[in-house]
This record gives C-alpha cells, structure tokens and sequence, in this order.
C-alpha cells in the first residue's frame, strides 16, 4: 500500500460525508444514511461475511473486492457517528503503544 492509497481512503470519506450532507438524487451512499443507522450495520455486518466466506478461497481479486465492500460500509457507519477513520487509526495506535510499553 502506497501513501496515495491512504490518500484515497481519506478523499473517499470527505466523498461519503458529501452525500451525508448534501445528498444527491441516486446516490448509493445517501440512501443509506437515509435509510438509518440499523440499515448501515446490516450492510457492514453482511459485507463482513462475504468477506470472511470469500478469504476461505483462493481468489485474491474476490478477497479485495469483498474487503473494498467492508471498508466502503465501514466508513459509512463511522460518518454516521461522527467519527473518522483517523479515529480508528488513532485507537489501534493507543493499543499498541499500551501492549508495547
């Protein structure tokens, strides 16, 4: 993974919160922040699965698609609470520097 691809990860969440608040007629991304926080769990939930069910194979390009799918949701969710994937990165980074003290 290249610094660019982190870039991505953080134009896509500015792209996801755009459509929170502003959303556009066919937005995929706006559907779902309209249709509520249990749908936006449902889909992370079944995007997890698919995940888990397509790492069994060997089918690289399925395990990232899938993988992309989770990560996509995942973020939806974390806008919908207001939180950030720098919040995430933020927390692992707290449990590592504990775990390695």
């Amino acid at each position: 993974m290249t610094e660019q691809n982190i870039d991505f990860l953080v134009r896509l969440e500015q792209v996801i919160e755009q459509r929170r608040t502003e959303p556009g007629a066919g937005s995929y991304t706006a559907s779902l922040f309209s249709a509520g926080p249990s749908r936006i769990a449902q889909k992370v939930g079944e995007e997890a699965v698919e995940l888990a069910l397509a790492s069994v194979g060997p089918d690289r390009a399925r395990i990232a698609s899938e993988a992309a799918d989770l990560v996509y949701h995942l973020l939806v969710l974390l806008r919908q609470h207001g939180l950030r994937l720098a919040d995430v990165a933020h927390e692992l980074e707290q449990r590592h520097a504990t775990r390695s003290s």
